[in-house]
Formats: C-alpha cells, sequence, structure tokens
C-alpha cells in the first residue's frame, strides 16, 4: 500500500518595518520563483497600500516539498535580505473549510 502525499497550506503574514520594504521584496524576489520546483504554489499575494504587510497563502504537494523548499541553498542564501528587512512573520498551517 502506497501512501499519498498530504498537501499542505499555509498563511504567511509579513509585517514589514517601512525601511526594510526593499529588502523584503527583494529577498521576495530570489525565492518565489523556486516554489513551483518544490511543488509549491503562491495561491494568493496581498500587500497594503505602503508595502508594510503581506499576507501570502501558500501550498505544497507535501510536507517534504516545504521543508525541501525551505531547506533549499538557494533559499537560504538569501535570508539575510529577509533579516536585514526587520520583517516579523508568522507561518500558520490552514485547511480549506
Amino acid at each position: 500500500m502506497s501512501h499519498q502525499p498530504i498537501p499542505i497550506t499555509f498563511a504567511l503574514i509579513a509585517r514589514i518595518p517601512a525601511e526594510g520594504v526593499a529588502d523584503f521584496r527583494a529577498y521576495e524576489d530570489a525565492v518565489l520563483p523556486l516554489l513551483p520546483e518544490f511543488n509549491g504554489r503562491l495561491e494568493r499575494r496581498l500587500r497594503n497600500a505602503d508595502g508594510t504587510m503581506e499576507i501570502h497563502i501558500v501550498s505544497f504537494a507535501s510536507e517534504a516539498d516545504f521543508q525541501n523548499y525551505r531547506n533549499d541553498p538557494r533559499r537560504t542564501a538569501q535570508v539575510w535580505l529577509l533579516e536585514k528587512s526587520s520583517a516579523k512573520l508568522e507561518l500558520a498551517p490552514m485547511a480549506n473549510v
């Protein structure tokens, strides 16, 4: 009996200080294009008018795909931009209702 991967969905809330918006966007520009390689998809991306808050709905085909994305060296090489942005992130696993 084979095990089917269980898709997962996350809501990411990012609160970014005004002085960190450019670095946060540079980080996203570098890492979001990697999602498809890991069976990930940016389902929805919302941003407030001044760019200091973003909400992303992101899904992956499995937990393993998500972990592989998180551990990819191309993504981790860009974490300094995220840190420099001083963004506060909240990542919550979600379910369709």
